[in-house]
C-alpha cells in the first residue's frame, strides 16, 4: 500500500472527525451519527496503516484522534471510584487467582528452605561461631530482636516498614523477567529467616520469635511471594509463550504484572500497620498471632472468592479490552 497516497486520500475524513470531536457538545443528530461513522471508519484506517508499517508519527497522531473520538462517542468517563472498585473487586483478585499456583509453590519452597536452615542451626551449634560472637548472639536473641519492633514511634516505623517492603516487592517483580535474580533474592531471604529462627529457638526464645514474626509476617511474606510470582511469570511468558507470539505473551502478562503493583502496595501497607501497631503492642501473644492469622485467611478468602468468580467471568487481570492493542489471532 502506498502510505502517502492513503494519507492524502483520507486526510479530509480525519480532519472532519477531529472537528466533530472538538464540537461534541454542540452536535446535531445528523452530526452525531456522522461522528460515530467516522470513528469506526478511521479506526479501520489506523489498522491498515499499522499493518502497512506506516511511520510512527502518523500512527501516533491517528491513535490520539481515535482516543479523543472514542471519548466523544462513548460519553463521559466512568467515575474514578468505579475504576477503583473494579480494580480491587475484579482485576486484582483475578490476577492473584490466575497466578496462585506460582506464589503458592514459591511460598512452600521458601518456608522449606527457612525450616532447613533453622534445623541446621539448631542441630549444629558450631555453625553459630561463623555467624557472630557469643556475646553478639546473646544481645541479638535477648534484646535486639524484640527491641527492633518498639524502638521507634509506631507511625514512623510503619512508614519505614512499608517503604522497605514495597521496595523489595517492586524489585523482585521488576527483575523477575530475568528469573535468576528473583530466585536469588528469595533464597537469601529464606536463609536469613531460617538463621534467625534457628538462633531464637536454639536459645529457648522460640515463643518470642513466633509471637513477633507471625502477626505481620504471614501476610507480608505472602505479598512478597505474589510479587515474585508475578515477576517470574513475566520471564517465563517469554520462554514458553504457548499459542501466542512471544510479544503477545509478554505484553499480556506484563500488563497484568504492572497492574498488580497497586494492590500489592495496599497489602504491604496493611502489613506495615500491623507490624507497627500490633506486633509490639501489649496484647497477649495469642491475640497478636490471631490477628496475623486472620489477616492471612482474609487474603485467601479474597482470592478464592472474588478472584475465582472474576476468572470464571473471563477476567485474568489484564486491562479492559478497549485499552488493549489489537492483536491478530495466532494458530495453536
Amino acid at each position: 500500500m502506498d502510505v502517502e497516497a492513503f494519507v492524502s486520500v483520507h486526510q479530509p475524513q480525519w480532519d472532519r472527525l477531529a472537528e466533530l470531536t472538538r464540537r461534541q457538545r454542540r452536535l446535531s443528530g445528523a452530526e452525531a451519527d456522522e461522528l460515530v461513522s467516522l470513528y469506526q471508519r478511521v479506526g479501520t484506517h489506523l489498522s491498515a496503516l499499522r499493518a502497512s508499517g506506516a511511520d510512527p508519527v502518523t500512527i501516533g497522531r491517528l491513535s490520539g484522534l481515535i482516543a479523543d473520538a472514542r471519548g466523544a462517542v462513548t460519553g463521559a468517563q466512568a467515575p474514578v471510584w468505579r475504576d477503583i472498585s473494579r480494580y480491587f473487586l475484579v482485576s486484582f483478585p483475578a490476577a492473584l487467582y490466575v497466578s496462585r499456583r506460582w506464589w503458592l509453590a514459591i511460598g512452600l519452597l521458601f518456608y522449606l528452605v527457612a525450616a532447613w536452615m533453622a534445623w541446621r542451626i539448631i542441630a549444629n551449634p558450631e555453625i553459630l561461631e561463623s555467624i557472630a560472637t557469643p556475646s553478639q548472639i546473646e544481645q541479638l536473641v535477648n534484646e535486639d530482636f524484640a527491641n527492633y519492633y518498639s524502638e521507634n514511634p509506631a507511625q514512623d516505623f510503619a512508614l519505614r516498614v512499608w517503604i522497605n517492603n514495597a521496595a523489595i516487592s517492586a524489585a523482585v517483580l521488576a527483575i523477575g523477567v530475568l528469573l535468576v535474580p528473583t530466585m536469588f533474592v528469595l533464597w537469601s531471604n529464606a536463609e536469613n529467616l531460617g538463621v534467625m529462627a534457628g538462633l531464637m529457638i536454639g536459645h529457648d526464645r522460640g515463643d518470642v520469635f513466633f509471637g513477633l514474626i507471625t502477626p505481620h509476617g504471614l501476610l507480608e511474606l505472602t505479598a512478597v511471594f505474589v510479587a515474585s510470582a508475578a515477576g517470574l511469570r513475566l520471564g517465563w511468558s517469554w520462554i514458553a509463550p504457548g499459542p501466542r507470539t512471544r510479544m503477545q505473551a509478554l505484553a499480556q502478562t506484563g500488563r497484568a504484572t504492572v497492574g498488580m503493583a497497586i494492590g500489592l502496595g495496599t497489602i504491604l501497607l496493611i502489613t506495615g500497620l500491623i507490624e507497627a501497631f500490633v506486633t509490639p503492642s501489649p496484647l497477649p501473644t495469642s491475640v497478636r498471632v490471631g490477628i496475623g492469622v486472620l489477616a492471612e485467611l482474609g487474603f485467601c478468602v479474597y482470592v478464592w472468592t472474588l478472584g475465582r468468580r472474576a476468572v470464571k467471568a473471563g477476567e485474568y487481570g489484564d486491562v479492559e479490552e478497549a485499552d488493549r492493542e489489537a492483536s491478530a489471532p495466532v494458530s495453536a
